[in-house]
This record gives structure tokens, C-alpha cells and sequence, in this order.
């Protein structure tokens, strides 16, 4: 059986080329991100920095675990999702070789046996492939996490044995899971059904994936009409619509051979227009497990990055809405304490509300918190937000006391729970009088403090943002001038400030997104073009056919390249599908909250995502119709089925 499988497995190289490079892939993926995450776990801060300066680098090290722990799963997903698919539909092209050993007295047990060693054979290459490529992996993810701002410097990525041996294993268990499934239902199929394509060979939906299928697919329905209703708020919003991206593109792929064919239908018209056309769409029509295995990881792609991006940018965006809904001013003033004390004065200003952001420490249960620690007159900060407390009262907010803001809103701290305030030397005993709501802005303040506790001296050099309310019938492009005249600071209206704060917000995301997708672009283009070749492989006897009716080669290359592109289109279309119900609910959700919806489309990482997928599988469909063509036709045409 050991030399029978390597046999195969060098006869179908070709086959299996593309789930050795997405194993080799996902090996390397999981072991420079592993490899990562040790060095970020036994980085030390440096000694001597502040209290802020410290935890800005805990911060640091904790997004970058989380983006690195983040890639290890989809790495692990994408990669036995793509091995699991191309052994399908590879087992699925062989089957009247495997039905032959059945034929020549293989049991079904000796069938699933030689298929797992085929697959351990195939792991172990890619995982080996993997593990060497994993290595200046480490350093090219260090470089890229630094580059991006999630790691300070001084994190330099190490090499671990440990690691390495269990990436190699993740790969082969990978391979061998992958193709666990596909080798149960080839055994199950009887010889003479192989060979004839009849009975349980013709089946391209299975039992299994109609229940899982379906199932998902439900699901997903439920959720996103569940969105539409009045009882989802803006972050269980955010929630369906990670989670419809994700398993919507799963029920999808597994629902794949039936949709595929159903949507291709609509194309029908378009396509029939030339000859050329008419017998592609004969032959996405008739290849429906080819065609499913092109489109379903373009709709895994399309579905999870569009979803998740466009999720996280609309959230972007009803922050910074609501960032104009809260503040009841016109103009927002950077500068520092010293320069916003004159702001008052300046004529045509009604108010102003200056919030110092100073360097103390806050401990409350045992934890201190050196970020996000606001001075503030607490009459002024009413006037100007609209928003009032969740529980207490800002009118409390003077001497020892303090206000919990909404970015710590949700961690558990309660009004009359005391704390500490250390101001340079001095400790302070406070009690925490109001709590604020939560906002959707990441990094909003975390505590409010009285600017009577806070020393003069450190409060004029603390930097400070201020809200200025313009006098009834002042402009106030001429008030916002008259402070720039002064040199007070920059000044910018309330609508400028929160579009660049949302943009600041969207920064961190995309910063992401771009390590993410490309992983996904990375994968779902080895899964397309491993299924356009494996399919191409397979047509030599087909494309011969079609020749000796009168076609000619380069006729056969277009019908090809027609009939990828049909299927390339039907994918996305799909993906999109999903999309669109995963922020159905944002768009809800945002009008309930900010009075209008606000859904963002990534329309510039579609711009790259669209014609991407239709140049690569456009690429692979060229070389692998060029590569079945290569012999004359004659030669080939004995072998017709």
C-alpha cells in the first residue's frame, strides 16, 4: 500500500501541486505567527519608561497577540478548507482509477487506506515545505506587525524547535482530516457506479453537506432577519454580521453545487449570444462539481472580507455620527492647558469646555490605569455633551472624587466604589461619583477627573481638547479664526473632528485587514487556480473531442477562459450575497441609532478583489487550456469515454 501510494502520488503531482502549497502555506502561516506570539509573550518593557508609556507598549503587545492569534485560525481554517476541497475534487476526478482497484479486488477499507497514505505523503511534503518557509516567515511577520504599528521595537522574533515540530504536525493532521471525508464517500461508491458515473458517482450534493448546508443557511436567514428587528443594538448588529460572514460563506460553499448552477442559469442569456458562450455555459452547466470547486473559496473570500471590513468601517463611521451627535459645540480647539485657559475670552465664544488629558494613575481593584485620564469642569463638560450620565451625577464631581468614562463604562466599576489617585508623589483616597455611557469610539477617555484635584502647573502643560459652544449670531468660521489669530492651537468644527476621529479609528482596522486579506487573497487564489488546473488536466480527451468537430486551439482556449470568467462572476456574485446580509442589520441598526444608516462599502478593496479573482483564474484558465491542448487531438480521441 506505502509504495502504491507513492506511486499515485507522483503520477498525480499536477493534483495535488496546489493542496501541497496551501498546506506549506498554512505550516508556515501558523509557525512564524506562533513564533510571534512567544516573542511578544517573553518581551519585557523597558525598566525606567512612565506608567502611560508602559501600558501604551501593553497595548501594543496584546493587539499584536490578538491579530497574531487571529491569523493562526484562519490560516488553520482556510487551509484545511482548501486541502478538504481539493482532495474532493481530486478523489472525485479519479474515480474510475479508484473504482478499477475496487474492481481488481480492493476492499473499501485497503481504498480509504491508500487515500489517507496519498494524504500523509502530501502533508508531510507541504508540511516539511512549510516549516523551512516558516522560518524568514518569522522575520517577514515581525517586519510587517513593526511596519504597522502593533509592536514597538525591541520585539525580535525567535526561532523554537518546539514550535516548528508542531506547526509540521497541525500541517499533516491538516492533509490527513482534509482528506478523511472525501475517501469515506469513495469508498462507499460501488465500482460499476464509478465507472458508468451512475448511482451514489453522480451525486455531487451529499447527505452530509444537504444537513450542513442547509442547516447554516437557516441559520444565517434567521440572523439576518433577527437584525432587521428593534432589539439588536449597534454592537449585536456588529456581532451578526461577523458571524453571517462567516457562516454564510461556509453554508455557501457547502450549498455550492447546487447554487453555483442555479445562478449560472441567469447568465444563460448573456452567454448565448456567441457559439463560443452557448457551449460554455453547456459546460458550467454539465461540470457542476468543476464549477463549484472554482467558486466556493471566491465566495469565502468575498463574503468574509467584504463582510468583516465593511462591518468594522460602518462602525467607524456611526462612531464618529455619534461623536457629532454628543458634542453640543461647533468648533473643537487642540492645544495645551495654558492656551485653552484664553479660549473663554476669545469674542464670539459662549463657552468652552477645555478636557486635559494629564498623567496621573488611577487604581481601582488592585489594577491602575495610567491612560485615558481627562480633567474637566464638570458644568462646562455638561453644556457641551448632550449625553448625561448612566448612573450618578457630574454635579458631584469636585474635590476627591472622580467619574468613570465610557471607555470603561462596561468593566464592572460602580458609583460609591473608592480609588486612589496618584499625582506624582502625592496619593489622593476619591470615590467614584457618576459612571458614563458607553460610546461606540475605541480609546474613549476611561476617567473623568475634577480640574481642581489636578496641580496648575500640570494641567497648562497637559494637552488639552477643547469644545467651544459659538455666542448666538457669531459665525463661527470667524470665531474659529479669531482663536488661530491668537495662537491658541488648531482649531477644527465638531464635524471635521469626529470625521478624523473615525478615520483614526478606521486606521487600526485596516492595518489589520490588510495582513488579514492578503492571507485570504493568498489562499483563495491557490484554491481557484488548484481547481482550474486539476479540472484542466482532466479535459484532454474533451478539448480534443471539440477540436476534431471543427474548432480550432485558440477557439478552445477562449470557450475556457469564457466559461472561468462565467464562474469567477458567479462566485463574487455569491460572496456579495452574503455581504449585503451581514450588514443589512448595521444599516438598521444605525438608523435607530444615529437617525440615518451608515453602511460603508469597501469600494477600494473591491476595485482590487474584482479584477483580481478574474485575472487569476483567467491566468490559470489560459496555461491549463493551453497545457490539455498541447497534444493533437487525434492522439487523444481514442480515449474518449
Amino acid at each position: 500500500m506505502p509504495w502504491l501510494a507513492w506511486s499515485n502520488f507522483r503520477e498525480h503531482r499536477r493534483m495535488f501541486a496546489g493542496a501541497i502549497l496551501a498546506v506549506a502555506l498554512g505550516v508556515a502561516l501558523m509557525q512564524s505567527s506562533l513564533s510571534m506570539m512567544a516573542s511578544v509573550a517573553d518581551a519585557r518593557i523597558p525598566a525606567g519608561v512612565s506608567g502611560q508609556a508602559r501600558e501604551r507598549i501593553q497595548d501594543s503587545y496584546a493587539g499584536a497577540a490578538t491579530l497574531l492569534g487571529m491569523t493562526v485560525m484562519l490560516a488553520g481554517f482556510l487551509a484545511l478548507f482548501i486541502v478538504g476541497s481539493t482532495f474532493a475534487f481530486t478523489v472525485a476526478q479519479r474515480r474510475r482509477e479508484l473504482a478499477l482497484l475496487r474492481l481488481a479486488g480492493a476492499s473499501r477499507l485497503q481504498l480509504v487506506g491508500l487515500l489517507l497514505a496519498e494524504a500523509a505523503l502530501l502533508g508531510a511534503v507541504g508540511a516539511g515545505a512549510g516549516v523551512l518557509l516558516g522560518v524568514p516567515g518569522t522575520w517577514a511577520q515581525g517586519w510587517l506587525l513593526a511596519a504597522f504599528g502593533f509592536l514597538p521595537g525591541g520585539v525580535s522574533p525567535r526561532l523554537d524547535a518546539g514550535i516548528m515540530l508542531a506547526s509540521g504536525c497541525v500541517g499533516l493532521t491538516v492533509a490527513v482530516l482534509g482528506v478523511l471525508t472525501a475517501a469515506r464517500r469513495a469508498a462507499l461508491v460501488r465500482p460499476l457506479e464509478s465507472l458508468r458515473v451512475t448511482g451514489r458517482a453522480a451525486r455531487v450534493m451529499t447527505a452530509a453537506r444537504w444537513v450542513f448546508g442547509l442547516s447554516l443557511l437557516a441559520c444565517v436567514i434567521w440572523l439576518v432577519a433577527a437584525g432587521q428587528t428593534g432589539h439588536v443594538d449597534v454592537l449585536g448588529a456588529l456581532l451578526i454580521a461577523m458571524t453571517v460572514s462567516v457562516v454564510g460563506a461556509v453554508a455557501l460553499s457547502l450549498l455550492s453545487p447546487l447554487v453555483v448552477p442555479l445562478v449560472g442559469g441567469l447568465l444563460g442569456r448573456a452567454l448565448r449570444r456567441t457559439t463560443l458562450g452557448e457551449i460554455a455555459q453547456a459546460n458550467l452547466r454539465d461540470g457542476v462539481r468543476r464549477s463549484a470547486s472554482t467558486a466556493a473559496p471566491l465566495i469565502v473570500l468575498v463574503s468574509l472580507v467584504v463582510g468583516l471590513m465593511g462591518a468594522l468601517e460602518s462602525l467607524g463611521r456611526m462612531a464618529g455620527e455619534e461623536q457629532r451627535r454628543i458634542v453640543a459645540g461647533e468648533l473643537v480647539v487642540d492645544s495645551n492647558g495654558a492656551q485653552a485657559a484664553r479660549i473663554a475670552g476669545v469674542p464670539g465664544v459662549a463657552a468652552a469646555s477645555p478636557e486635559s488629558t494629564v498623567s496621573i494613575a488611577v487604581t481601582v481593584r488592585r489594577h491602575t490605569y495610567y491612560s485615558g485620564i481627562v480633567a474637566i469642569d464638570p458644568a462646562a463638560y455638561g453644556r457641551t455633551h448632550r449625553r448625561p450620565p448612566r448612573s450618578g451625577s457630574l454635579e458631584r464631581l469636585h474635590g476627591a472624587t472622580i467619574a468613570v468614562g465610557p471607555g470603561l463604562s462596561e468593566q464592572g466599576l460602580r458609583r460609591g466604589q473608592p480609588a486612589t489617585v496618584r499625582i506624582g508623589a502625592r496619593r489622593v483616597r476619591v470615590r467614584i461619583v457618576a459612571l458614563l455611557a458607553p460610546v461606540l469610539e475605541n480609546g474613549a477617555d476611561g476617567f473623568l477627573v475634577p480640574r481642581d484635584l489636578i496641580p496648575a502647573d500640570m494641567i497648562a502643560k497637559a494637552p488639552t481638547r477643547t469644545v467651544v459652544q459659538v455666542a448666538p449670531g457669531a459665525a463661527p468660521s470667524l470665531v474659529a479664526a479669531r482663536i488661530r489669530a491668537a495662537g491658541i492651537g488648531t482649531v477644527r468644527t465638531v464635524a471635521t473632528w469626529a470625521d478624523d476621529e473615525a478615520a483614526a479609528q478606521q486606521k487600526g482596522n485596516m492595518a489589520i485587514f490588510v495582513v488579514l486579506v492578503g492571507l485570504g487573497g493568498l489562499y483563495a487564489a491557490v484554491a481557484v487556480v488548484n481547481a482550474v488546473v486539476i479540472a484542466g488536466a482532466e479535459r484532454e480527451v474533451e478539448f480534443a473531442v471539440v477540436r476534431l468537430t471543427g474548432m480550432s486551439r485558440p477557439q478552445v482556449v477562449r470557450m475556457a477562459l469564457i466559461e472561468a470568467a462565467a464562474v469567477t462572476a458567479i462566485g463574487l456574485f455569491l460572496g456579495l450575497l452574503v455581504a449585503a446580509g451581514a450588514l443589512a442589520g448595521l444599516g438598521t441598526a444605525s438608523t435607530r441609532a444615529v437617525g440615518r444608516p451608515l453602511v460603508a462599502v469597501p469600494w477600494e478593496l473591491l476595485a482590487l478583489l474584482v479584477p483580481g479573482a478574474f485575472i487569476v483564474t483567467a491566468a490559470a484558465s489560459i496555461w491549463s487550456t493551453l497545457s490539455a491542448t498541447r497534444t493533437p487531438p487525434v492522439a487523444l480521441a481514442v480515449a474518449r469515454e
